[in-house]
C-alpha cells in the first residue's frame, strides 16, 4: 500500500519564456519554447515521489501521445500507475504557461481534459487505498463532489489529510471539516478570506478565520516571505530560503511545497521541520525549469 495518496490532474504544459509577460491584445518575441508534464496533483506526487515517499497517483488522462507522456513519467519516478484511468471520450489535459524570463513569474491558462471527468464512482475503485494511506493530498482541479467525496473517505481511514485550494474557487462550507492542513498561498487565502494579505499579521488573521472554519492547520504561502502556520495551540512565520541559484521559473513552486509537505507528514517530521523542509523544496524547485521535470530530489536538498 502507498503511504500517500495524490488524487488530481495531469496536464502537458506548453511553456513560453519571455523578457516580459504580453499585454492584453499584445504579441512578443519569445526567448525559448518547452513542453512538458504538469498539473497540480501530478506535480505534487512527483514531488513526494522525489522525496523518497511511496506514492500513488489517482487521475485520468487521454489515450494519446500527451497521455503517454504522463505514463511515462510514472514509470520513471516509481509512481503507482494502477490507478490512473485512460479515457477514449477526452484528450489529455494541457497548459499554455507564459513565464517571464527576468523573474520567473507567470501567467497559465489550463484546460483540464480528461482530468476533470474522473468520477466518484472511479475513485471509490480506489477507496482502500484512500482510507489506508498515511497522508492524502488533493487539489481544486477536478470536480469539487469528487474531491469532498475523496476527502471524507480519506477522514474515515486515518490518513493526515491535505487540500491545496488551488484553484481558488468557491467551496461549500462542508469541505473545511475534513481537512487537516490547509496550504493556500496568499492569493488563494485572499479569495476565501476576503480580504488582501500582504504580511504575517494579515496571514494570522486569515489563519483564525480558516481555523474557525474548521480546518485543524492553516499554513498560508507567501512566496519570498516564506510561510505562516496557525492551529489552535499555536501560530509562527517561517522565512523562505535564501536561494544560492537565480530564480528562472517559478511554475510548481506551490506543487513541489505540498509534494514535501505530504512527504514530511509521512515521515512524521514535527511541524516547524516539516514546513522549514517544504519550504526549502519549493525554494529549490525555482532555480530548474519546468513543473514536474523541476521537483528536486533527496539529493538536491542536502
Amino acid at each position: 500500500m502507498s503511504d500517500i495518496c495524490v488524487l488530481g490532474n495531469f496536464v502537458a504544459d506548453n511553456s513560453f519564456y519571455a523578457k516580459h509577460l504580453p499585454t492584453k491584445g499584445q504579441t512578443i518575441f519569445g526567448t525559448g519554447y518547452q513542453v512538458g508534464p504538469g498539473g497540480k496533483g501530478s506535480n505534487q506526487a512527483i514531488a513526494a515521489a522525489r522525496l523518497g515517499s511511496n506514492v500513488s497517483f489517482l487521475g485520468k488522462i487521454g489515450d494519446d501521445a500527451n497521455g503517454k507522456m504522463a505514463i511515462d513519467l510514472y514509470k520513471k519516478n516509481n509512481i503507482d500507475q494502477k490507478t490512473i484511468y485512460i479515457s477514449k471520450e477526452y484528450p489529455t489535459g494541457v497548459a499554455g504557461i507564459m513565464i517571464n524570463k527576468e523573474d520567473g513569474t507567470n501567467a497559465i491558462i489550463v484546460y483540464p481534459g480528461a482530468s476533470m471527468e474522473i468520477t466518484k464512482e472511479e475513485v471509490d475503485k480506489f477507496s482502500n487505498l484512500i482510507t489506508s494511506c498515511k497522508v492524502f493530498l488533493t487539489q481544486l482541479e477536478i470536480k469539487t463532489d469528487v474531491t469532498l467525496h475523496a476527502l471524507k473517505l480519506a477522514k474515515k481511514g486515518n490518513a493526515v489529510s491535505i487540500l491545496n485550494p488551488a484553484p481558488a474557487i468557491t467551496i461549500d462550507d462542508e469541505f473545511f471539516k475534513y481537512i487537516d492542513c490547509f496550504t493556500p498561498n496568499e492569493t488563494e487565502a485572499e479569495f476565501y478570506f476576503g480580504k488582501k494579505i500582504e504580511n504575517y499579521e494579515e496571514a494570522k488573521l486569515a489563519g483564525e478565520f480558516f481555523l474557525k472554519k474548521g480546518v485543524k492547520n492553516s499554513i498560508i504561502t507567501l512566496g519570498d516571505k516564506g510561510a505562516y502556520f496557525s492551529n489552535n495551540e499555536t501560530n509562527f512565520s517561517l522565512p523562505a530560503l535564501d536561494l544560492k541559484g537565480k530564480v528562472l521559473d517559478t511554475t510548481g513552486a506551490g506543487d513541489a511545497f505540498n509534494g514535501a509537505l505530504a512527504a514530511g507528514l509521512e515521515k512524521k517530521m514535527e511541524i516547524k521541520e516539516c514546513l522549514n523542509f517544504a519550504i526549502k523544496v519549493s525554494g529549490i524547485s525555482t532555480t530548474k525549469k519546468g513543473a514536474a521535470d523541476a521537483m528536486p530530489f533527496v539529493k538536491d536538498i542536502n
